[in-house]
């Protein structure tokens, strides 16, 4: 049951900041012309990397303002698609943005709960810098597991290494990043930035099996810093239908 909510008051989080600090951004988009899944947003594969998701329960999970799963609900055709933020600003700015689309629904909560309160019940979930990045994934990527009907499939876009160039971690533990909010004030949060055989190792813990990962690089430019993305796709063990 998707009714995962958490009370307009919590204002001080730094992801509701970080919502108000975005709440312009897109204004005059639409929904992506396609799926990118690099830091810079311009490096595929595109929404083939999610399989045919034409009649299925998508999630996407960290969705901040749901442009993706705009594009996923209103030109892939998904028959569900379940935009899951814990910013209640974010899904605010999400829902003025797209909330005309039928099949796309903002969920406002923290993704591990909202998955484990619906077992077996999406084809796909994906992540795009998102709670992946920001959750403990020995507590998010079982959720995940669970949520997925056999046979379903998880994506996940990560950062390969820190924004810094420090090369990302060897075990499973987060770093500590410094997030500035729209008031000129600062926070700190974690952020799990691992390296590819740790995330391998995760999500075969997890109950995930075919893995593949790719590392998409980009040299950056117009001062913009070189960042490479690594990128995942698994498949939820088990026979679809079983």
């Amino acid at each position: 049951m998707w009714r995962v909510t958490f009370p307009r008051t919590h204002a001080a989080d730094p992801w509701n900041a970080y919502g108000r600090s975005r709440i312009s951004d897109d204004r005059t988009r639409g929904t992506a012309g396609r799926l990118y899944w690099d830091w810079y947003q311009r490096i595929g594969p595109g929404a083939d990397i999610l399989g045919d998701v034409a009649g299925r329960t998508v999630a996407d999970l960290g969705s901040g303002s749901g442009r993706q799963a705009a594009h996923i609900a209103d030109v892939l055709g998904a028959a569900r698609v379940l935009a899951i933020d814990t910013s209640w600003t974010q899904i605010a700015r999400g829902r003025d943005l797209y909330g005309h689309l039928p099949t796309l629904e903002f969920i406002h909560g923290d993704a591990a709960t909202a998955l484990r309160d619906a077992p077996g019940s999406l084809d796909v979930a994906y992540s795009y810098f998102g709670a992946v990045d920001f959750t403990d994934p020995r507590n998010l990527l079982p959720a995940v597991s669970a949520a997925l009907r056999p046979g379903g499939t998880v994506v996940i876009a990560t950062l390969a290494h820190y924004r810094s160039g420090r090369a990302a971690e060897t075990d499973v533990r987060p770093g500590t990043i410094r997030m500035r909010h729209d008031d000129g004030t600062s926070s700190t949060m974690d952020r799990w930035v691992l390296d590819t055989p740790v995330w391998e190792k995760l999500l075969t813990e997890a109950g995930f099996t075919d893995l593949t990962a790719d590392v998409l690089p980009d040299p950056g430019d117009d001062g913009q810093p070189p960042m490479a993305t690594t990128l995942i796709r698994a498949t939820r063990s088990g026979r679809p239908g079983a």
